[in-house]
């Protein structure tokens, strides 16, 4: 992901987008389209959403819950080390602890700060890190290996799961940044009637209506994905 190879793929998808739609939904009767607008989010980039449960199309994002939620026993060990251990976990914690407050008084405020520290973290290839050109890493993974765009998104998603967010408030998208012809990946946090973008290649939190370069394809999060169409810049 974050690249061109990988957005060749993405496309290809979304070519076959309402193919995928009509064989994995229409069968089980799980399809279930969204007018621009409607429910209690807004349009995203303004598109048209639809929405399934079935997520088999998306071994990747599977993968990585299943990776992430089966972590049950965890290592002692030192901040240094290149295993995630319980000195990386008390230190995720410290600052998932530091930020909790800000629940009370802005939410806003909090998701910035979820935004700068993950932020604060080393861009690094897929094909570098793991010899692949998609690899989606788990938060611990991450903190310790690095990464690219896709990890930024899931550790600020598993953070503010971590600080009380609810699956509703929160989705992964996958877009095509049109400046620099290049696929991406973002986290999309849903307050107060707003969808804010927290993304790695912007250091503030921004309302997605701000931002006109990016071309959304499909979002997801643990219970759900969504097709986005009608895209117009």
């Amino acid at each position: 992901m974050c690249n061109r190879t990988g957005l060749k793929r993405w496309l290809a998808r979304a070519t076959l987008g309402a193919v995928v739609v009509a064989l994995l939904f229409g069968v089980s009767g799980g399809i279930a389209p969204l007018e621009a607008g409607s429910g209690p989010y807004p349009k995203l980039f303004g598109t048209r959403e639809i929405n399934s449960h079935n997520l088999k199309a998306f071994p990747k994002w599977r993968g990585m819950l299943k990776r992430y939620f089966k972590t049950d026993q965890i290592p002692d060990g030192t901040c240094n080390a290149r295993t995630f251990n319980k000195c990386h976990l008390e230190k995720w914690q410290t600052f998932l602890d530091s930020t909790r407050y800000l629940s009370t008084t802005s939410r806003r405020q909090q998701i910035g700060r979820v935004n700068r520290y993950l932020n604060s973290i080393r861009y690094i290839t897929d094909m570098r890190n793991w010899n692949k050109e998609d690899y989606w890493a788990t938060p611990q993974q991450f903190f310790i290996h690095d990464g690219d765009c896709e990890d930024y998104a899931i550790s600020k998603y598993m953070s503010l799961r971590a600080l009380g967010y609810t699956v509703e408030e929160l989705r992964i998208v996958v877009v095509e940044d049109l400046n620099l012809n290049v696929g991406h990946a973002i986290l999309v946090v849903y307050l107060g009637g707003e969808g804010y973008i927290l993304d790695n290649q912007i250091r503030r939190v921004v309302e997605h209506s701000t931002i006109r370069h990016y071309k959304p394809y499909y979002s997801m999060n643990e219970d759900s994905w969504w097709l986005h169409k009608g895209f117009r810049g």
